[in-house]
């Protein structure tokens, strides 16, 4: 009962921080979304509507993870695409022959496309991921398909405008103050976009809890207050300034 009467103490600190850095937030561009500015799809120009990516990303991961999303977008089948990209990561972690085989450039890549077409055909993929996961096999690039997947739900998360927060605990956070902090941040964040709450447990953070979103972290953390505590002890004392 204490530690949840602690961490309820510390949920509303963190909601009076995040709220004093809402404007901060809305001015970082949390409630903006831009076009990418290459198109990596295949296809010549159509009189058709203009698909736009709904959030820049850049590197290699993120060009690849834009061009799917486009291809998916074009198809109407941005969600079907997420399932199976996703699926398809979770296999990868289950099997240690399958996660050796995409990192392993020894193999050719002819090698590489041929199985990853069997595996799509298998597994019934659209034909928008059986094709993404053949250039992929052939570029040598099957071994971020872990990191490509991220950028992709990045991606589909702007897509139904949800905004990813992540909240780390000791134990888990009771639902009704869950259900505060999401609030809170659905304040912040704003009208037209949907908070999508994560709830991870660390024992390592000792206590209190620790909230993450929009690349922004608040940390209410025991151990980070213990850290802080020490050095400000370890600091030599100025008794002129007393």
């Amino acid at each position: 009962m204490a530690l949840s009467g602690r961490v309820s103490s510390n949920l509303s600190l963190i909601q009076k921080v995040l709220r004093a850095e809402s404007v901060l937030i809305q001015r970082s561009g949390l409630q903006q979304s831009s076009e990418y500015s290459r198109n990596y799809a295949s296809a010549p120009e159509t009189k058709e509507k203009k698909i736009k990516v709904p959030l820049a990303l850049f590197g290699g991961s993120g060009n690849y993870a834009s061009a799917l999303y486009l291809s998916a977008a074009k198809a109407n089948m941005v969600d079907k695409v997420e399932t199976e990209m996703l699926d398809l990561v979770e296999a990868s972690k289950r099997s240690p022959l399958f996660s050796q085989f995409i990192k392993d450039l020894s193999v050719p890549g002819e090698t590489r496309v041929k199985a990853v077409n069997a595996i799509s055909s298998e597994a019934k993929f659209s034909d928008i991921t059986k094709n993404f996961l053949a250039v992929l096999a052939d570029n040598g690039r099957l071994r971020h398909i872990d990191t490509i997947t991220k950028r992709f739900v990045e991606l589909t998360m702007a897509h139904k405008g949800e905004v990813k927060a992540i909240v780390t605990t000791v134990i888990p956070l009771p639902p009704d103050e869950e259900k505060q902090l999401k609030e809170t941040l659905q304040d912040i964040i704003g009208h037209g976009k949907k908070v999508k709450l994560e709830q991870k447990i660390d024992p390592n953070i000792l206590g209190g809890l620790v909230v993450e979103f929009s690349q922004k972290v608040f940390d209410m953390s025991i151990r980070t207050r213990a850290r802080q505590m020490e050095r400000f002890l370890r600091d030599p004392i100025n008794f002129d300034s007393i």
